[in-house]
């Protein structure tokens, strides 16, 4: 009786492998280009982020509600309602000016941008006089301010308690305005504060890593 000998396993899967090898190969580059082009995305919304007043955000809209009796304002929740549209405002454009580094300690210290460099708000540590040029005050942090009050307005004005409060019975072309002004501030500040990301690590903003 004959024996047959059988393929030699070993050898069968060497062959098997190495086609399976280079089709593995092919999506690499893709999956590559993927991964930059998300990591990317990443990269600008946290830009944007940077910008946006967030903590002032949702000061606001804890208490907005309450300010303009959930929309139906008389003259006293009127002005308490401007007053605290004003504040949250002006907090906006006042924490643009700040920014944070870290002393020989590691503590994180807060300071106010100046045209000389930072000045440490509770004086409890120093800025090297050699770092004074990096957190000096610039143009651009005017800008990044004008824009956060824009940008806060554009919430606001989508708030429908404000709405109600100032705007009880709106025509249709203010109803229009209402609906198409928040949406266009909202864009551009956007693409402006992705095209300019600030630097700054301020008061209710990303701690800096320095």
């Amino acid at each position: 009786m004959d024996i047959k000998e059988e393929p030699n396993d070993s050898n069968n899967q060497d062959e098997e492998k190495q086609p399976l090898l280079q089709k593995m190969e092919e999506p690499k580059a893709e999956k590559n280009l993927i991964q930059r082009a998300i990591s990317q995305t990443f990269k600008s919304t946290a830009h944007l982020a940077n910008h946006l007043p967030t903590g002032t955000v949702l000061s606001f809209q804890l208490l907005s509600p309450i300010f303009t009796n959930q929309g139906h304002c008389d003259s006293v929740t009127k002005f308490m309602t401007i007053a605290l549209v004003a504040i949250c405002g002006a907090s906006c454009f006042v924490l643009c000016f700040t920014d944070s580094f870290r002393d020989t300690k590691g503590n994180v210290c807060y300071g106010f941008a100046t045209f000389r460099g930072l000045c440490v708000i509770d004086g409890s540590a120093t800025l090297p006089h050699e770092l004074d040029s990096k957190y000096r005050l610039r143009f651009i942090d005017f800008v990044h301010a004008v824009m956060s009050i824009l940008v806060f307005a554009a919430i606001a004005l989508f708030d429908q308690n404000v709405v109600g409060c100032f705007f009880p019975s709106p025509s249709n072309e203010m109803e229009e305005i209402l609906t198409a002004l928040p949406v266009g501030i909202g864009v551009l500040c956007s693409m402006l504060f992705v095209a300019f990301p600030t630097q700054r690590h301020g008061i209710g903003f990303p701690i800096s890593t320095d």
